[in-house]
């Protein structure tokens, strides 16, 4: 095992899979710092271009891409008070009060020491209790696979949207989307229509890049359209007190670093609940347990640390039920199962049997991957932002121009590209309507896991209905999944 180890995490160290991951962590900051576009959004981008490198490489890269997508959202909230991503709402709180002191250096500083430090303590978290619970899973049946499938599906879809109804309805349509082919008992075709290039049933990427990327740009052109109104960089002031943040200043946020550390990775441990949810509970943590709790919002660097470490611990610690269960923890980590399914692997407990030293190889590519974090944040740090000022005229046209690409070399089929624009207009209603997306996109790529273990459960018991009956695990799942939707039924009725 020692051995295997050492092969991972050299194998990670090696000069093409550290330059990917460099390049994974630039590009996911410009994105971040890009308003309109975050990390899956880029994840979505790349799934096809990570084709072409070798699997430990393309992970790295996406990873790296994650990595850096959440810390460079905090670029635009701090200099623009607009968010580059949903995670760094709370973040802009006391970012741009600092910017508009002429402060903005700093606070972009701390948003960095804040992301690595948060990021480092989740990745040490996975590497030490991914593989113990993974030998647990693997005690796991059919019945108890389909029963925790359907309580991580009922979760998601009632904390993806304010109604549980529509989130169950979302998932449930992502299901019936994911049964799209080749039946896999009988092998007959199903809800084809006839249309032989739907037999192989629809790829993630298409679905992917068109309710990310495409239906986010259709958005953002409608605002543009609707002339919401500009803001301005300001500037950063020469003064270095107001430029670069104290080992003092960092010490004093300690406590909160450590306390937002620990939210974001149980949080994001717990699928469906995701960066914002940590993020705005670190920050309510924040004021409750400081003395000064009527400075936050003015420009406390205590507000962006809680904010920043929080999201971005949630980026390792989403691996765990990935790893473990085979079940994303985020929408990031969704995308990542397509990526594992491109390079032939299959996430979940058998990994850790049948691949373990690439397991072992994604551990040195996070570690790599914050590491590079800590230093391109801080040489790039000015030419990141000027990232922020690109006219959307300008940038708008290459995305366009990316997500056709990326949809057509996925398969090389312009059926993936016509797929890709119809999941983008889906998309765009579904936000309009506020049913949630992402619990379609998490139900498309649970079903064909969700299928399979009912169908084992059916076949096994031979058509037995008290088949759950007499695995007590799945009981107790079952349960819960009842309660979780009596409760969203009540909540409506006494609204």
């Amino acid at each position: 095992m020692f051995d295997m180890i050492c092969a991972g995490f050299a194998e990670a160290l090696h000069v093409a899979n550290l330059f990917f991951v460099l390049l994974g962590v630039i590009a996911g900051v410009i994105a971040g710092a890009i308003p309109g576009i975050n990390g899956p959004m880029a994840i979505a981008l790349c799934i096809p271009l990570s084709y072409y490198m070798s699997p430990v490489a393309a992970i790295g890269f996406l990873v790296g891409l994650n990595k850096g997508a959440f810390f460079g959202g905090s670029i635009s909230g701090i200099l623009l008070n607009t968010p580059g991503t949903p995670e760094s709402a709370a973040t802009t709180w006391d970012g741009h009060p600092l910017a508009q002191q002429g402060k903005g250096e700093k606070a972009l500083r701390t948003a960095l020491y804040a992301s690595v430090t948060g990021d480092a303590f989740a990745t040490l978290v996975l590497i030490l209790v991914a593989a113990p619970l993974a030998a647990v899973a693997l005690y796991m049946g059919p019945p108890e696979v389909f029963a925790l499938i359907c309580m991580a599906m009922t979760i998601i879809a009632g904390l993806g949207t304010k109604s549980m109804i529509r989130g169950l309805i979302a998932a449930s349509l992502g299901v019936l989307i994911g049964t799209i082919g080749i039946e896999p008992v009988s092998a007959m075709p199903r809800l084809t229509f006839g249309i032989v290039s739907l037999e192989r049933g629809i790829s993630l990427i298409p679905i992917g890049i068109g309710m990310l990327a495409f239906s986010e740009i259709i958005i953002q052109l409608e605002r543009i359209i609707g002339d919401k109104g500009k803001t301005e960089v300001l500037s950063f002031s020469p003064r270095p007190e107001d430029r670069f943040v104290s080992l003092k200043e960092y010490l004093g946020c300690a406590v909160t670093l450590l306390r937002s550390s620990i939210a974001g990775t149980i949080v994001g441990a717990l699928p469906g609940l995701g960066a914002p949810v940590a993020s705005f509970f670190a920050y309510d943590q924040a004021v409750k347990h400081s003395k000064h709790p009527e400075e936050f919002g003015t420009g406390r660097l205590e507000g962006i640390a809680a904010s920043e470490s929080a999201n971005s611990a949630v980026v390792a610690s989403s691996l765990i039920p990935l790893f473990t269960l085979g079940i994303p923890g985020n929408m990031a980590a969704a995308l990542l199962i397509g990526a594992f399914v491109l390079h032939g692997m299959t996430p979940g407990p058998l990994m850790f049997e049948q691949n373990a030293q690439f397991i072992y190889a994604i551990y040195g590519s996070l570690i790599v991957a914050n590491i590079f974090l800590l230093g391109v944040g801080q040489l790039g740090l000015k030419v990141f932002c000027k990232m922020v000022s690109i006219p959307p005229l300008v940038l708008y046209p290459i995305i366009i121009f990316t997500c056709v690409m990326g949809s057509y070399l996925s398969q090389y089929s312009s059926f993936d590209v016509t797929l890709m624009i119809a999941f983008s207009l889906l998309a765009y209603f579904m936000r309009k309507f506020e049913y949630s997306f992402i619990c379609l996109i998490i139900g498309f790529i649970l079903a064909p896991i969700w299928e399979t273990s009912l169908q084992q459960v059916i076949i096994a018991s031979e058509q037995d209905p008290f088949m759950f009956f007499k695995h007590p695990v799945a009981d107790i799942l079952m349960v819960l999944t009842f309660i979780v939707i009596c409760k969203s039924v009540f909540s409506i009725r006494k609204g």
